[in-house]
């Protein structure tokens, strides 16, 4: 399947009747109906009722109590899909109060039995949003805390991964039809892309080749992996009218079969650049010395000397024990 390929639907937000006008026509409707019936069975003719007033009100109630079924009410930060027949007739965005036709269904919903089977399969409760009524879309932002997956970085080391997402139903009609259930559908997408990000980039960078210290590594850009990650997730989710606002590492960490081999090799790695930086510093304060001790003239020192202190003083500066110094009471030559 390819994520890109466009959705047959597009939403068409429409406006409906407002409920606080329809509700107050309808209690009308309803007792006028009623005060019908009674008139008919009241002004008898001929000891009859008045039939065609009693059979106008008899069949207007159950069509008044079915045009009653019309009112449903949306709370900020809702939708709901209209369909009339099996065609999609638009989506009502604002909240509130409405009323529209009855005959306006459900849509499409999976059976409860079907619903239970997924929701145990996947390790979660039946949602109410596949079981609920009126084709109600929440347009809220949601947060999907993904699971920790092990998966192969671009070398080929195992590693632990998981991220969070951050999305939102932008186009109604495009999660409603275009996918069976788009909840699941933006968890399966979620999951694919998190693994196909891992093996785009290494864990962290390398210390072979200038290249390979310039790559982006999964550790050390962080920001860079992330929009990586919010542009694959919102390419691949734009089919389900999908919105991702953003996606973000939460755990990145070794398998547990390498990783005490890998932190082994991380100390190592420190080890070498902190002894790399005090032996770079412990010659320049040796070159210092010896100018100073040449300029100001203190000592003439020949070669062999100036080879004697260097030592000296390079075990001074770079040794991790304390120094105990010994007075020569004689010469380098004696």
């Amino acid at each position: 399947m390819n994520p890109n390929q466009a959705g047959v639907n597009q939403e068409q937000v429409v406006r409906v009747q407002s409920g606080w006008f329809m509700l107050p026509l309808m209690i009308f409707c309803v007792l006028a109906d009623i005060a019908l019936f009674i008139y008919s069975v009241t002004e008898q003719v001929g000891g009859q009722p008045y039939w065609p007033f009693f059979f106008v009100s008899t069949l207007a109630l159950p069509i008044l109590i079915l045009l009653m079924t019309g009112f449903f009410t949306l709370q900020p930060g809702e939708a709901r899909v209209l369909v009339l027949f099996g065609a999609y007739k638009g989506t009502v965005r604002s909240s509130g109060f409405h009323w529209g036709n009855p005959f306006y269904s459900r849509g499409p919903q999976m059976g409860l039995a079907a619903a239970i089977i997924e929701a145990k399969m996947a390790g979660k409760s039946v949602g109410r949003r596949r079981t609920g009524s009126n084709n109600k879309i929440s347009l809220r932002a949601r947060t999907l805390n993904g699971d920790k997956l092990k998966v192969n970085d671009k070398r080929g080391n195992p590693i632990e991964i998981a991220a969070v997402i951050v999305w939102r139903v932008e186009d109604s009609a495009k999660a409603m039809f275009d996918v069976d259930n788009y909840e699941n559908y933006v968890t399966m997408q979620s999951e694919s892309a998190v693994r196909h990000l891992a093996s785009l980039y290494a864990y962290d960078q390398g210390d072979e080749t200038e290249s390979e210290r310039a790559e982006i590594s999964l550790r050390s850009n962080v920001d860079d992996v992330s929009k990586a990650l919010r542009a694959e997730l919102q390419d691949r989710l734009a089919k389900a009218g999908v919105v991702v606002d953003e996606a973000r590492l939460t755990h990145l960490a070794y398998a547990p079969e390498i990783a005490q081999a890998m932190l082994r090799r991380q100390q190592a790695e420190a080890v070498i650049a902190a002894r790399t930086k005090i032996v770079h510093g412990a010659v320049s304060m040796v070159d210092m010395a010896l100018k100073e001790l040449s300029e100001k003239q203190i000592v003439q020192l020949d070669d062999e000397r100036k080879a004697a202190m260097v030592s000296n003083l390079m075990v001074v500066l770079c040794g991790e024990a304390e120094v105990r110094p010994v007075i020569n009471t004689g010469t380098l030559y004696s």
